[in-house]
């Protein structure tokens, strides 16, 4: 049975999502949900997740949101891009550390730079998560410095999640050359078999609603 991951283009966090059940073989299709209309505030998107947010995946009688537990059911599904036996761990360790010191300052600072209207972008605000994603991406760069992958010697959903967010072309305060190791990395990621850009993995793109 093919599962339904309800996300949109711009989600870093349902990109998460997508690209591990790509990578992992899992057989999903993608439910488009128009965020930027106010979606995921309806009472029937409410039924389905009643956080409210992107990622969602439907498979089966099991309905899971939150990019980390989705990955996790792929790992148990298919017994893929979990990691060797002993790094379990390791790898929860990195996915955590992700979603609370990284892809929180990353997902922000994008939104309030590229999504708000001009005149009501916190100059202040955007300038403080940015500094705080500066200090997490410094961490990452350390940590790949000596290593191709995050946590043991392939591809794992740490890798997945700590990306999620490092290949949209939108300005936040990342740029790629700044980081070195990182740069080499994510050239990893998007070498593997399957590999796409979000944009092209999910339904929805800024370009768009420019267009509407």
């Amino acid at each position: 049975m093919t599962a339904t991951l309800y996300c949109f283009g711009e989600s870093g966090n349902a990109y998460k999502a997508a690209l591990t059940m790509t990578l992992a073989g899992f057989d999903w299709t993608p439910r488009f949900v128009d965020f930027f209309a106010g979606e995921t505030r309806s009472p029937e998107f409410r039924a389905i997740n009643v956080m409210g947010e992107v990622p969602v995946l439907v498979d089966g009688a099991v309905t899971l949101s939150q990019s980390g537990a989705i990955q996790y059911h792929v790992v148990k599904a298919t017994g893929k891009l979990g990691g060797r036996a002993g790094e379990e761990e390791e790898v929860l360790r990195w996915i955590l550390w992700d979603n609370h010191k990284m892809s929180s300052q990353a997902g922000m600072t994008r939104f309030l730079m590229n999504f708000l209207p001009e005149d009501k972008r916190p100059a202040e605000v955007i300038g403080f998560m940015q500094g705080r994603l500066k200090a997490a991406l410094a961490t990452l760069n350390a940590h790949l410095s000596t290593r191709d992958w995050i946590v043991g010697d392939g591809v794992t959903i740490a890798d997945i999640a700590c990306c999620g967010y490092l290949y949209y072309p939108e300005p936040f305060g990342f740029d790629r050359a700044d980081w070195p190791h990182i740069d080499r990395w994510l050239g990893n990621i998007s070498a593997l078999p399957g590999w796409k850009h979000p944009y092209d993995m999910m339904p929805g793109n800024p370009s768009d609603r420019a267009k509407a």
